[in-house]
């Protein structure tokens, strides 16, 4: 099969670049001819260019041509979209639609109803869009702050609504979890048209029997991670926490932090597969809607069990009292419950680390997400086929 991937980038690198990228390589390592397409937003810089971004966010003629011109070269049989804002746009959709090529595109965050692409708001859940006007985003800038910033994403976002794109121009949709699922079809999407596909992880063989020890965060060091009520919970427990990433909250949680909790800084995917293999179980005290976070995949498939909020997608991966344990989120005092809970029982931890192993092999693993995506593949394909045919017999 022959796929060509479309990813718009983003300035910093970050999960859905990794995916598009993990997702090639795994296509190509399973046989087929994939060719990975990609458009940087370096280009948008200064004001002018972001002004002029701007007034293209909704359609963009010259996404329509980049995408023409890439079909006509590599001659695909499928398109997979990653991310298609700002530059690419549903434009893209158009240029796939007049090909005859079937177009997937993965959902990876909510941009499709929400300015922000994360229901979050002040550091709190915020659906006021779900379902409704996109232009509360304005009022309350919620696109980096910008009163037209926001209204640019807004205006995308409800005339892609009002034209109907969601439902006529894409031909199937990945969302990455169950609950984004249903936020998508709250969201107006086609629920027949969604398939649920998780991320996946690179399989480093099976977990260590070594000795593991205390508590591993991986992640930006962010208001909504939830590192201030992670550093918080912290000072009633007594076995290390190593916290792994950087962000804005950094120097402000090493002030507040006591002496068995270390910051490691940002390190590359081989350390954290390591640091997965010492450590007791992994934590994410997110308190917004994460969409499908790789490092829950990874901490699987290291054999690692996952402490993580009762919120969103992270209420559906980790399954309380089978690979781990939830805790409300912004709540530091249950997050300290369940942590001090888990560490009471220290071989009801490590079996549901083997549990978290076993999941991983059947649905978060390389093969398991390749059949599900190929599979789905073929079917667009060959309905696609069975189109043209039709089209054929009635010209002729």
């Amino acid at each position: 099969m022959r796929v060509l991937i479309a990813h718009n980038q983003y300035q910093q690198l970050g999960g859905e670049d990794i995916v598009a990228e993990n997702e090639c390589a795994m296509l190509r390592r399973a046989g087929h001819s994939v060719q990975l397409e990609t458009i940087s937003n370096d280009s948008i810089s200064g004001t002018m260019a972001k002004l002029a971004a701007a007034r293209r966010v909704s359609y963009n003629p010259a996404g329509r041509e980049w995408m023409a011109e890439r079909i006509a070269t590599f001659q695909p049989d499928i398109v997979q979209v990653h991310n298609v804002f700002p530059l690419l746009t549903p434009a893209v959709y158009d240029a796939c639609a007049e090909a005859g090529v079937p177009v997937v595109q993965t959902l990876h965050n909510f941009r499709v109803s929400c300015a922000g692409g994360f229901f979050l708001r002040d550091n709190k859940v915020c659906e006021k869009c779900l379902g409704g006007s996109p232009y509360w985003a304005v009022r309350h800038r919620c696109y980096r702050g910008s009163l037209l910033g926001s209204l640019a994403v807004a205006h995308m976002i409800d005339s892609h609504q009002r034209a109907g794109t969601w439902s006529k121009k894409v031909d199937l949709y990945f969302a990455l979890s169950d609950f984004a699922k249903s936020r998508f079809i709250a969201a107006g999407l086609p629920a027949e048209r969604i398939v649920v596909k998780p991320n996946f992880a690179i399989d480093p063989g099976p977990a260590s029997h070594g000795s593991r020890n205390g508590a591993l965060f991986v992640g930006r060091l962010s208001e909504e991670k939830g590192v201030r009520d992670l550093v918080a919970a912290w000072v009633g427990i007594d076995v290390p926490l190593r916290i792994c990433g950087d962000g804005p909250l950094r120097e402000e949680l090493e002030t507040q932090a006591r002496g068995n909790i270390t910051f490691v800084g940002r390190i590359g995917s081989d350390e954290v597969r390591r640091e997965m293999a010492r450590a007791q179980f992994l934590i994410i005290p997110s308190i917004y809607y994460e969409n499908f976070p790789m490092v829950i995949a990874e901490a699987y498939a290291s054999g690692l069990p996952v402490l993580a909020s009762r919120i969103g997608s992270l209420a559906e991966i980790v399954r309380h009292g089978e690979t781990g344990h939830l805790f409300a989120p912004g709540d530091p005092i249950d997050m300290q419950t369940e942590v001090l809970a888990a560490l009471s029982a220290p071989d009801t931890l490590a079996g549901m680390g083997q549990r978290a192993r076993e999941i991983f092999e059947r649905e978060y693993s390389e093969a398991a997400v390749c059949d599900l995506m190929t599979s789905t593949y073929a079917r667009l394909v060959t309905a696609a086929q069975n189109k043209k045919c039709r089209i054929a017999g009635v010209a002729s």
